[in-house]
């Protein structure tokens, strides 16, 4: 899977098993196969931030074992379950402090919603609103009709039905915009294509203004301090061309309509795999970035 992936293709360097170890392009990366994170030798490894993505040591309580195995810092690669600190780079990443252990980037969803989100509050103020994500189907999903713990349309099969479904993202974006905390919510729909996903955001506005403003401030964002977090597209586009972007949300020009000055839809494209990804690595090197300031 290192050399070949379904949407993003074929990787063109090498990859190869030698022992215990993963080289790819020459460089060794270590495996381990433990249930336990605190039996990995992080330390030995010289692996001082460890991304989790295992979905279940998702509280700084949890990742104690992997601090006690000699990794410094724990970033989730998904929603904290407790208070830990959360970040969406382009959003609020001055609020990551180094005393901090645990530091959650969140969900591609809440990532693909905050840049626009921040971008349309800071101009206009946003009074309310209620977001929608039109998501490809994720590895949780069964191929076919089964048994869903969590909810009876969960268990419907991925690939031939469109399901509404929970999300927590709109709310989320008040964990890294405050200023919105209690003005939004919102739903998904999972759909049967296997990557890229888009976030429908209805909103009513504070301040009144015009569509074509609305995109000329997105746009400035998207080429000035939100650039590689942000995105501008003025082209009629499908969900297929926004595969292996690394923007975390690309705001669609032609897709958002406008009902008076201060009502609105606006919508943004995110490829929730390696879009995500990207926001991940990005975080991480801003951590150790400011972690070495600090010394």
């Amino acid at each position: 899977m290192m050399k070949y992936d379904s949407i993003h293709g074929r990787y063109d360097g090498t990859v190869e098993v030698d022992g215990d170890s993963l080289v790819i392009d020459g460089h060794k990366v270590a495996l381990s196969h433990t249930r336990d994170p605190a039996e990995i030798p992080f330390a030995k490894y010289g692996a001082d931030y460890v991304c989790e993505s295992t979905g279940v040591f998702l509280t700084t309580e949890k990742i104690q074992a992997h601090l006690k195995a000699g990794a410094k810092k724990v970033v989730f690669s998904a929603p904290a379950k407790d208070d830990s600190h959360t970040i969406v780079m382009g959003v609020n990443q001055e609020t990551y402090k180094p005393e901090m252990q645990a530091v959650s980037c969140a969900s591609c969803t809440t990532n693909g919603l905050a840049p626009m989100v921040k971008a349309i509050n800071d101009a206009f103020g946003v009074k309310r609103g209620l977001m929608t994500t039109i998501h490809a189907m994720t590895a949780s999903q069964p191929t076919v009709d089964g048994a869903s713990k969590k909810d009876w349309r969960g268990g419907r099969a991925a690939s031939g039905n469109i399901i509404p479904s929970s999300t927590g993202a709109a709310k989320a974006c008040a964990l890294v915009i405050p200023a919105i905390k209690g003005k939004l919510t919102g739903m998904a729909f999972r759909v049967p294509t296997i990557d890229v996903s888009v976030v429908d955001l209805t909103c009513e506005l504070e301040k009144p203004t015009t569509y074509e403003e609305i995109c000329a401030e997105i746009k400035r964002r998207a080429n000035g301090d939100m650039k590689g977090y942000l995105g501008y597209c003025d082209e009629s586009l499908v969900s297929t061309d926004f595969e292996t972007c690394s923007i975390s949300s690309t705001f669609d020009a032609k897709a958002g309509i406008m009902l008076d000055s201060t009502f609105v839809k606006l919508v943004a494209w995110y490829d929730n795999e390696w879009g995500y990804s990207c926001r991940v690595v990005d975080l991480i090197k801003y951590m150790a970035k400011e972690d070495a300031k600090a010394k």
